[in-house]
């Protein structure tokens, strides 16, 4: 994940390059539950509305919890799904509050309610992201439920009232780049705290409807906007966090942005970039799935590490004799093509894994969602 409002800001109050901190342990993205009320057409889990057998009991929840904790995890992401349809859901998060982890709800903001709004607040999420993908009918047609726009714009006045921060977050395809300004605009006149920009990634109906993916044009208008108004609002003091995710490339693209219009200022943002260091997937990002299967990031749902039924977490996530997780975690990847070649690999760290393997079948071809040109990475 790219944190661009941490990078914009040292454009205007640069701060000395420290030693890079490595986490102990990665942040997890749990998917709780896999039933979720919407359909979405990028889904990565192919999530619908029916109970899914064989999922992790909340006993066997409590149990990886603990596991997790003891390897020093320091983030859970509770996601699904959709997470509010899991019946131990407030319980499961006041435990991992109690345990000390910064807890995170990713939800289609659809079942923030007034019934439920008090509990929501009342467990201190420290950040809770529902997801629009556009306004109104480009919304409801992306998720597939007509009024589910209304329904989590709803949700996210709930969560505002309550001073919960919460966050827009908005995958970029054709089917609902045209709507990107109008976001921001709606962000803009809401108030909310955070932007996450996520680039199509293909997995479950996101690989399926991979043909739908945004032209590399309409990436880079979309970043050529994002960058221009995370600048001009921390200018107007507008203290917003924009992201962006499952595109790497969007620190390059940003750092090509910074000597157009900071040329003083490359060499340290550049420093700062390669700090970052890229992708951290399989390193510093993990999944676990609704059956306690373990995962390099949310979006290899296709390939299993391990089972947390059968080996702790801790067990798994250390061993490098899976091929993926040993090329994941090595200094620089085995890459090929484009990316092998690439000037910035410090920066990208070879992008997103999952959609050079989908496309051609090989973990460390280049990755074809990287918009950069020849001319770019050279």
């Amino acid at each position: 994940m790219f944190r661009l409002s941490q990078t914009m800001r040292e454009l205007i109050t640069p701060t000395p390059l420290k030693p890079a901190r490595k986490p102990a342990a990665p942040v997890v993205i749990w998917n709780l539950i896999r039933r979720c009320n919407l359909t979405c057409k990028h889904c990565y889990t192919t999530s619908t509305d029916i109970n899914f057998p064989n999922e992790l009991s909340t006993p066997e929840i409590y149990t990886v919890m603990d596991d997790l904790k003891a390897f020093k995890v320091p983030v859970l992401i509770l996601s699904g799904g959709e997470p509010l349809l899991h019946p131990d859901i407030f319980a499961i998060s006041r435990r991992a509050k109690d345990m000390g982890f910064y807890v995170a709800l990713s939800t289609n903001g659809t079942k923030i309610s007034a019934a439920n709004i008090d509990e929501i607040a009342a467990i201190n999420y420290q950040y809770i992201g529902v997801s629009l993908d556009g306004i109104k009918e480009t919304h409801d047609q992306f998720r597939r439920v007509k009024g589910s726009f209304d329904q989590a714009l709803h949700g996210i006045h709930l969560c505002l009232e309550k001073g919960i921060k919460v966050g827009l977050r908005f995958t970029l395809t054709q089917d609902n780049a045209h709507d990107f300004p109008a976001l921001l605009q709606l962000m803009d006149d809401h108030d909310i705290d955070k932007f996450y920009l996520s680039h199509l990634n293909y997995g479950g109906r996101g690989n399926k409807n991979r043909k739908d993916d945004a032209h590399f044009s309409m990436t880079r208008d979309a970043m050529d906007l994002l960058f221009d108004t995370s600048y001009e609002w921390l200018k107007a003091g507008k203290d917003r966090e924009f992201v962006t995710g499952n595109n790497d490339a969007d620190a390059v693209y940003f750092l090509h942005w910074v000597e157009r219009n900071f040329p003083d200022k490359v060499e340290h943002i550049q420093a700062k970039l390669e700090q970052w260091g890229g992708n951290a997937s399989g390193v510093n990002v993990a999944n676990i799935d609704n059956l306690g299967n373990v995962h390099p990031d949310t979006f290899w749902w296709h390939y299993d590490l391990g089972n947390v039924k059968e080996r702790p977490f801790s067990e798994i996530w250390l061993d490098t004799t899976d091929p993926l997780m040993a090329g994941l975690k090595q200094h620089p990847r085995p890459l090929e093509g484009r990316c092998a070649s690439c000037h910035y690999q410090a920066i990208c760290n070879g992008n997103t894994r999952v959609r050079a393997a989908q496309t051609t079948g090989n973990f460390w071809a280049e990755d074809p969602g990287c918009y950069l040109t020849d001319s770019e990475i050279a």
